[in-house]
């Protein structure tokens, strides 16, 4: 990679996937009665990251998700139990 192909990087941050990943995620915790306190706890993350997750503040990695989707005992494809819609061509 060229030195002005870097400059023009951008980090990826795909609104409409973290909203709905945060609604599903709030969802199942509701379903399960845990609170953001007790994910965090469990999952040995902190309570900010999980909260920043469910407020679309930050893209958790893929390490991350691995985590709650274990200590919620769910499996992946029940997180991500939403649509996306493509993008736009325009």
């Amino acid at each position: 990679m060229k030195k002005d192909e870097a400059k023009t990087r951008k980090l990826i941050f795909d609104q409409e996937g973290l909203q709905l990943l945060a609604k599903r995620l709030k969802e199942i915790r509701s379903e399960k009665g845990i609170s953001q306190e007790e994910l965090a706890y469990r999952s040995e993350l902190t309570l900010s990251q999980i909260a920043r997750i469910e407020t679309v503040r930050i893209n958790p990695t893929i390490s991350t998700i691995f985590k709650i989707a274990r200590t919620l005992e769910v499996p992946l494809q029940e997180l991500f139990n939403f649509e996306l819609q493509p993008f736009s061509n325009k």
